[in-house]
């Protein structure tokens, strides 16, 4: 007895996202850990996932991996693009740590915030409500680089006013010769950014899903909300926005590089992520699914083995 055989008349029914197939999905999640890293078809040939035995090893090695990026581009005298999340967020501690240590500065650096928490017509948080993604990211990252950081006119965030001017302003980097990496998380259900599979029913195909920029006052699937509730909000579901900004696939999927994260376990046998990851690693890539596309572009993947599974029933 599971939710395959019981969904029918539930409060379930029509509540995931309508092009997912549960039968195909539930196959992902029964592989054994040992099938996670195996390769598929549609994998970029300089895609790689990397599994990290703890918390600790993760933010390090992928602290360490956004650095390393920021000093190969600084060496070879180029600007480098990154478009940031907020979550995870532990590899930023790092990514300071290396940069101070080599003393590397950032003024070659432009840094473009994926999403943001937002009302129904696009409005933002203050930048200095403790919720907000700007806040978040100036205490983490550009704060601590002090110094060396990267400069107030090159730090974007997904505002109203500045996130439909995103896809003019990474094209003009690029043409100056800018190298492009994304840096994401996988959402509870596949979203990059807040680009959520829902999203997927308005358009007639993929070459037109593809071409999507970005969306002010995005509405976001409920697993989101109660995702970021106990991620973020410490299970207060109450102060999570139902709506946020966010940048689209035209922006995501255009990196030179990827560099990505899934560190989503509770400790004590409880976690919400692994079978997100599955099903980012292993089904064929869909509108659907927004994180299925991932894996097609060159980078890294960091995952905190826990993830690994197996995927089984555990009461806690």
């Amino acid at each position: 007895m599971d939710l395959i055989q019981t969904i029918s008349g539930s409060l379930m029914e029509g509540f995931l996202p309508k092009g997912w197939d549960l039968a195909k999905i539930d196959r992902l999640a029964a592989a054994p850990p040992t099938e996670l890293n195996r390769r598929e078809k549609w994998w970029h040939p300089q895609f790689e996932p990397v599994s990290c035995a703890t918390f600790a090893d993760f933010d390090t090695f992928m602290g360490h991996e956004i650095a390393r990026e920021i000093q190969l581009a600084r060496e070879a005298g180029r600007k480098i693009i990154f478009i940031l999340p907020v979550g995870p967020m532990g590899m930023y501690r790092w990514t300071v740590y290396f940069l101070k240590e080599w003393g590397v500065g950032c003024d070659h650096v432009h840094g473009f915030n994926m999403d943001e928490w937002s009302d129904a017509q696009g409005n933002t948080l203050p930048a200095e409500n403790p919720g907000s993604f700007q806040y978040s990211m100036e205490q983490a990252l550009y704060g601590p680089l002090g110094s060396l950081t990267i400069p107030v006119k090159q730090r974007h965030f997904a505002v109203k006013t500045e996130l439909p001017t995103y896809t003019r302003q990474i094209a003009d980097l690029k043409k100056q010769g800018a190298k492009l990496v994304t840096v994401f998380g996988i959402g509870r259900v596949c979203h990059i950014a807040f680009w959520e599979p829902h999203f997927a029913a308005e358009f007639a195909n993929e070459a037109d899903w593809k071409k999507q920029t970005h969306r002010l006052g995005a509405r976001l699937h409920p697993l989101t909300i109660e995702q970021n509730a106990l991620t973020s909000f410490k299970s207060r579901t109450t102060l999570v926005p139902a709506f946020a900004n966010t940048i689209g696939p035209a922006l995501f999927l255009a990196a030179d590089r990827i560099i990505g994260g899934a560190d989503g376990a509770f400790n004590r046998g409880m976690q919400w992520q692994g079978l997100s990851l599955r099903m980012t690693l292993h089904h064929e890539p869909t509108p659907w699914i927004p994180s299925t596309f991932m894996p097609t572009l060159p980078g890294r993947l960091f995952y905190v083995k826990e993830l690994e599974g197996p995927l089984v029933a555990e009461c806690n």
